[in-house]
This record gives C-alpha cells, structure tokens and sequence, in this order.
C-alpha cells in the first residue's frame, strides 16, 4: 500500500514539472501574443516599423541568395542562427555581421523541448551564444526557440544569458513542399501592419527541400507591400522591443581575433576558413 501511494506521489510530482515545463508554451497560442505576451510575441512600438527574421541558417546553400537579395532591396534583416550550422559555416555567419545584419540565437540543434533538460539547455544555449559572439562578431541579444516552443529550461536558460526572447507575429509557412513565392506573400501579408515580426527562413534545413527558394522568391513581394503602405522592413535592433539584459553569467570561450576580425578571400588571417564556396568574389 505505501508502495503504491510513493507511486502515485512520483507520478503526481512527475506531471507537475512536466506542467512546469510546458507553461510557458502558452505563449504560442495567439491571444496569448496579442495580450500578455506582446513583447515576446515581438509586437514593436515603432508604429511604422515590420521586423524582418529568418530562422535556421546560416546554410551555404541558401543564406548567400537571401543576402545577395536583401541588398538589392535595401534591406536589413535579423537572422536566428542554430549553432551546429554557424559551426559549419563560420565565414558565412561573419559574412552577415558584416553585411549590416543582426544575428541572434536560435539554439545548438532544432530540436522539439518536450521534456525538462535544465542543464542541457543551458549549456546549448551557451554554448550557440559563445559560437555566434565569436564567429559572427557580434554578441546576440535575441534567443528564438525551435518551432517557437517556449518551455521553462529554454526560457531561464535565455534569461541567465541576457538574451531576450522573441517569437512572431506574422509568418509565411513557407518551410512547407508546396510553398511558393505567391503563397508566402499570401500568407504573410495580414500580419503585414506596424509593429509586426515576420518570421521568415533562410534555410531548408528543417523544413521541404528548397523551400527556401519559395523564401527568395517571396522578398520582393514583400518589400513592395511593405513600402507601398509606407513600413520599414528592418532588423529587430531598431523594433523598439527591450533587449536582453547585462547578463555576465557567461563569456565567449575565447576573445575575438583575427579570426573573426580580418577574415577576407584571398588574404586570410590565421585560423580563417580556407575556402568560402557559397561566394563568387
């Protein structure tokens, strides 16, 4: 019988920190946004202003096309890197610092946070926040959860970093096999409105294979609606949302060097990629 009731008790303990855990998630559902989480949904106060975000890259594959657009359109955007693709692509994350984008945390792995793992999250995330200051260049201020799934060890892990969480307001589904550059606009073009966080990816890896060129094809639409009814497509350093607090809880594991510094084709420093076969220079 004590056997039996020590059960029911570990049970109930259980799945009160698997309820825990998953509270936060609540902040996917759209009244939720809307109301008691406009922040983080990434409502901004410049009425006038749409932030631009992509998730998963930066992908060698895709990530120079999206780049090669926005500058044609005049536009800056924020990108949320996930680590193990920045690992594999230093100079390419490098490449959107220094093409005037903001980058920003998206996690190690795109990974579902279905079960409590409060170390392992702030590790990971450590760990893609050290990556993308010492790669990139830039220390990140926004952390975005894979599948905008906000849970308790994700959301205190990025909290312990000064790293403010931001999902979205407006999306294209564009990650999906059927997606074009008409269903993308389609899709987006309602949360299309001042203040709006468009969520945006400029890779296919975790999404339909090339999706990522429904994406592309999509921007300019974009930028035309936004310019038509006079918003500014921009990064969400300048959406008026508050940033990540002065966290000192963590620091690259190692300073910025040549590496990040003096990278260029053709002259590299020390410990540059040797190589940077996603650009024709």
């Amino acid at each position: 019988m004590d056997r039996a009731r020590a059960a029911r008790r570990a049970a109930a303990v259980a799945a009160g920190l698997q309820l825990l855990h998953l509270a936060p998630a609540a902040v996917r559902l759209p009244p939720v946004r809307r109301t008691a989480a406009r922040h983080l949904a990434g409502y901004g106060s410049p009425p006038g202003h749409v932030a631009l975000t992509f998730d998963d890259g930066p992908d060698p594959r895709s990530t120079p096309y999206v780049l090669d657009t926005l500058d044609a359109l005049g536009v800056r955007a924020t990108f949320f890197l996930l680590g193990a693709m920045l690992e594999r692509a230093p100079g390419l994350g490098r490449e959107l610092v220094t093409r005037g984008h903001e980058v920003a945390v998206h996690g190690w792995h795109h990974r579902r946070p279905w079960y409590p793992a409060p170390a392992r999250d702030l590790r990971e995330l450590r760990r893609t926040a050290e990556a993308v200051t010492d790669l990139c260049g830039a220390r990140p201020r926004w952390y975005r959860p894979p599948y905008g799934v906000l849970t308790a060890g994700p959301a205190l892990a990025a909290h312990r970093l000064g790293l403010r969480t931001v999902l979205w307001t407006a999306w294209g589904r564009d990650w999906t096999d059927d997606a074009t550059a008409a269903s993308v606009y389609a899709t987006a073009r309602p949360g299309l409105t001042g203040g709006a966080t468009l969520l945006l990816h400029d890779s296919d890896c975790t999404s339909a294979p090339d999706s990522w060129r429904a994406t592309l094809a999509a921007l300019p639409l974009i930028a035309t609606h936004c310019r038509t009814h006079t918003l500014t497509l921009g990064p969400l350093r300048d959406h008026g949302l508050p940033s990540g607090r002065d966290s000192r809880l963590w620091t690259p594991a190692s300073p910025l060097t040549s590496r990040t510094a003096t990278c260029s084709p053709g002259s590299p420093a020390p410990n540059c990629p040797t190589s940077w076969p996603w650009r024709t220079w």
